[in-house]
């Protein structure tokens, strides 16, 4: 194919310029804001004349060794602002050379499934879609800043480099817009300032370095933004910097070995849940959103082992049940025992039981006590009327055993009434050659203890209005013993 006259000028330039490795111009290549539009811009490449125009077959035999490197070279095909027509499928082939495509315009599809290959790029281009299904790439692949009209298929593609998706724009009519699911990226994997339309799938992925969304624009709504069930970033994900997901963020149980900041947004109201993180499990979570997530949130039975949020972004409905963490930051006693209480679907008490146990780790029995309270309190409201009345009763009381002291208060004040009331009315004793001096003090203490004391309760008979006093007294004596021995039971049982 060498002396074959079927080469047009420019396939001739980019044949004579392979074994070196040297990169051939066939027109300017647009930046910045003059990517997108006017005469040069890549979308608009179909309008190219032959003097920019290299078939697709003309690159693919290059890539498979049409002709060999020169001395002392690397041979690669570098292309600028060339139109390519056909299709570029190498499918199931071994390529030992890279391919360096810029502000081209590609008629076709990309095929590269199952192929081995070198470094890939792909940048600032236009083309109708990628398919490396099962590709092996001794490097990196990169569509930075290229504008893809339909799916971009990586199902189990392996990256010993990276996967660079750098202002990307892909808008497809599939179900997934970029399609990644059992991915291997050796290095790390960037999407940052994507603009996707349509779903992304993650799931089953492997990324041995960072995952970066800042600034990505994910949009699928009413439907899944991001699916990456069982995906692992062995280091960092961030989605921060303007990353917006429109449609479902569903992460059901990825792991992250290093930090997940979220300072994102979050639309999708229509979906069973805005953000499913369930079942995670997180070494870091920076829970902070730029604003509260428009949906259900879940990161029921998680395990995460530091978790900071910011209560001015919770969600409304918001699943913690099963979720377990070892240190929590951003917010004190009382906000967290209103986020522990956010479950959609009613009360859960495993949410109440990990705050305590939070606050006993961090040494703090106080807040620990009220995190429990707070959840009987919370059953409380699940409960039918009798468990309701003798609950609200054992919370006025003793505060379910967590606040024994109240019981010493109401001890105080009914004291207080009987000694007042019995000393403007003592009553009469029942035997009075051999009645003790009359003591409103001791007299009413009696009363209030289920077991006398000083001996004054059996000597002495109320009358009038002071008798029902005294049968209430010895009521409130009893309900008092009886509260407190529950609440103590309670507190005291082994959790």
């Amino acid at each position: 194919m060498a002396r074959s006259p079927r080469l047009t000028e420019a396939e001739r330039t980019l044949w004579n310029a392979f074994p070196a490795g040297e990169t051939v111009e066939l027109g300017p290549v647009p930046s910045g804001p003059d990517a997108a539009a006017g005469h040069n811009a890549p979308k608009d490449g179909d309008t190219w004349g032959p003097e920019r125009t290299v078939r697709a077959e003309v690159i693919t035999s290059l890539l498979l060794g049409a002709r060999e490197a020169a001395p002392g070279s690397v041979a690669a095909v570098r292309l600028r602002g060339a139109r390519i027509t056909g299709s570029l499928a190498i499918i199931g082939g071994a390529v030992g050379h890279d391919l360096d495509l810029k502000g081209c315009h590609l008629d076709e599809p990309v095929l590269l499934t199952g192929t081995t290959t070198r470094s890939v790029r792909l940048t600032d281009c236009a083309m109708p879609g990628l398919n490396g299904g099962g590709m092996r790439v001794a490097g990196h692949l990169s569509l930075s800043g290229s504008t893809v009209t339909g799916t971009v298929r990586l199902a189990r593609a392996q990256f010993e480099s990276g996967l660079w998706l750098a202002g990307t724009r892909i808008t497809a009519d599939d179900v997934w817009a970029l399609s990644a699911g059992s991915m291997v990226v050796e290095s790390g994997a960037t999407l940052r300032n994507a603009d996707i339309t349509g779903g992304v799938r993650l799931a089953g992925s492997r990324v041995n370095g960072d995952l970066n969304l800042e600034g990505a624009v994910l949009r699928n709504p009413g439907g899944r933004a991001l699916s990456a069930d069982d995906m692992v970033v062995e280091g960092a994900v961030h989605c921060t910097r303007g990353f917006t997901a429109l449609g479902c963020l569903r992460l059901r149980g990825a792991r992250v070995n290093g930090t997940f900041s979220f300072r994102g947004t979050v639309r999708s109201p229509d979906t069973p849940y805005a953000l499913h993180a369930s079942h995670m499990e997180v070494r870091e979570f920076l829970l902070k959103p730029a604003e509260p997530v428009d949906g259900v949130v879940s990161l029921a039975y998680s395990r995460i082992g530091t978790l900071e949020d910011d209560p001015d972004t919770w969600p409304g409905r918001l699943r913690l049940n099963g979720l377990t963490y070892d240190r929590l930051r951003g917010s004190g006693v009382t906000r967290r025992i209103d986020w522990a209480g956010r479950d959609p679907e009613g009360f859960r008490p495993q949410p109440y039981e990990q705050l305590a146990a939070w606050y006993l780790r961090d040494g703090n029995d106080v807040l620990a006590r009220r995190a429990q309270l707070a959840k009987l309190r919370a059953r409380r409201r699940t409960q039918g009327r009798g468990l309701r009345v003798w609950g609200r009763l054992l919370d006025i009381t003793v505060g379910y055993g967590y606040r024994p002291w109240l019981a010493g208060v109401w001890f105080a004040v009914l004291l207080l009434t009987g000694t007042v009331s019995f000393a403007l009315n003592p009553p009469r004793p029942l035997k009075p050659d051999e009645a003790p001096v009359f003591d409103p003090f001791a007299y009413s203490f009696d009363l209030l203890l289920p077991l006398p004391a000083f001996g004054q309760r059996e000597m002495f008979d109320p009358a009038g209005w002071t008798q029902g006093l005294a049968y209430g007294l010895v009521i409130a004596g009893w309900i008092l013993a009886t509260a407190l021995i529950a609440g103590a039971a309670r507190v005291l049982r082994p959790q």
